[in-house]
């Protein structure tokens, strides 16, 4: 099981904070006379060495200098950068609208051949129909009590940035639990339309779409949604936060549990049936 994302993100800055800590310490300086050195209060001092507040590039060159350890400033700015980078509130992301959330990854997109996609929740995105991620959307406009709800544009950039998975030399891989089928968050209509186009989307060359039975003898647990950009890169969906993973162990380990629940599901007519199942449930 892949370490928790969150647990991963604060490691990374737990790493920085106890670099600079081993740094003071070498020094011989205590937490009040590293702040002197600094220019700040000492209460700054003890907050980033216990990874609570994240150091700027200039607190850390500034504490680089005053424990003469100029050398080490650049590489520690860059491990900091990173780790401060896994792991983005949605409420900083969403402040400048939905939209530009689904505009802001299209780079990540184009950039990508293979996706995995594994979901316990949602239709992931790259199948979305327009009316299903209005309905998405738009639940996280409310949830998030945006002044404004772009949702309806959210949406159209979404459906639009996955038209990517068409191109040629693309392959997408998604694997999603049974009850992703059945989790109404959009009117009847919108559902049927959905669950339709899953039935299309799975019978594309490119595609690969496979739904673990409920009634399956599980073995590996379900996960939160995660999506996987080749081999580069993970971004994990949590309530608060989206996590970004770029360590090579820990991507791996995210492609393990990837194989594991993909081993689980079943495709093709069995899939099929199964969507098909959906759809007459909501008549």
């Amino acid at each position: 099981m892949p370490a928790s994302p969150s647990s991963s993100a604060q490691a990374a800055r737990q790493t920085v904070a106890d670099s600079l800590r081993d740094l003071r310490k070498e020094a011989g300086l205590t937490v009040v006379e590293l702040a002197a050195a600094c220019g700040w209060h000492y209460s700054k001092t003890s907050r980033i060495e216990n990874a609570l507040t994240g150091p700027s590039a200039t607190d850390i060159r500034r504490w680089c200098t005053a424990t003469r350890a100029e050398g080490r400033a650049q590489d520690l700015v860059i491990q900091s950068v990173n780790a401060e980078s896994m792991y983005r509130e949605w409420r900083d992301q969403v402040r400048s609208g939905l939209r530009r959330i689904q505009e802001r990854r299209a780079g990540s997109f184009r950039e990508t051949q293979c996706f995995r996609v594994y979901s316990s929740s949602l239709v992931p995105g790259l199948l979305q129909t327009e009316g299903y991620a209005r309905a998405v959307l738009g639940m996280a406009a409310t949830i998030h009590d945006l002044p404004v709800d772009d949702s309806a544009d959210a949406a159209h950039a979404r459906t639009e940035r996955s038209r990517v998975v068409h191109e040629q030399g693309r392959r997408l891989v998604v694997v999603v639990e049974e009850s992703v089928l059945h989790c109404q968050v959009a009117a009847p209509d919108a559902m049927a339309a959905q669950l339709g186009y899953l039935l299309t989307a799975g019978a594309l060359p490119a595609v690969s779409l496979g739904v673990i039975p409920a009634a399956t003898r599980r073995s590996h647990w379900p996960e939160e949604t995660f999506h996987v950009y080749d081999d580069k890169l993970v971004s994990v969906e949590l309530v608060s936060a989206e996590v970004n993973v770029t360590q090579p162990a820990e991507i791996g380990q995210y492609l393990q549990s990837f194989e594991r629940l993909r081993a689980m599901a079943v495709y093709g007519a069995d899939a099929r049936a199964l969507i098909v199942k959906a759809i007459d449930a909501l008549r």
